[in-house]
């Protein structure tokens, strides 16, 4: 597996944990992952561990603006109704879109496809392309004209 990817399963996994337990507003990073055990989290590779806590922090530093965001492309569904697991990806996402200028958006939209279906519903990845599609269009065509 490579890397990124399983720092962005673990931070989804952060992300979704601090959610359900109404800790997002605390706005820092746990010193360890939740999810994970001890065994796990000691046998992650020291680069894994840094793009989780990069993803995290990032996401929790600009919440605010990631979430009104979501809402502006998110016609359909109100911020609150969206899956948990789906609003976290969307969020860690929308955060790598923003500021993660090193990272392809087709790159950022690809593992978010992939990990809706990996820990969603079989059909709601395509609500998460749809959204961070449109929003990648629409950062584009601000970007051009400027």
């Amino acid at each position: 597996m490579k890397s990124r990817h399983r720092a962005r399963e673990i931070a989804l996994q952060t992300l979704y944990a601090m959610d359900f337990n109404n800790e997002l507003g605390a706005a820092s990073v746990p010193e360890s992952f939740p999810a994970l055990t001890d065994e796990e989290q000691a046998a992650l590779e020291q680069e894994v561990v840094i793009f989780a806590k990069y993803l995290v922090c990032g996401t929790l530093e600009h919440l605010q603006e990631i979430d009104e965001m979501i809402a502006k492309f998110s016609t359909n569904r109100p911020l609150d109704r969206i899956d948990i697991v789906d609003r976290n990806i969307l969020r860690m996402s929308v955060f790598s879109l923003l500021y993660a200028k090193d990272i392809h958006p087709h790159i950022v939209i690809d593992e978010a496809v992939k990990l809706s279906q990996d820990f969603s519903s079989e059909v709601n990845y395509k609500f998460i392309n749809g959204i961070l599609d449109s929003m990648q269009r629409f950062l584009q065509d601000e970007e051009r004209n400027k």
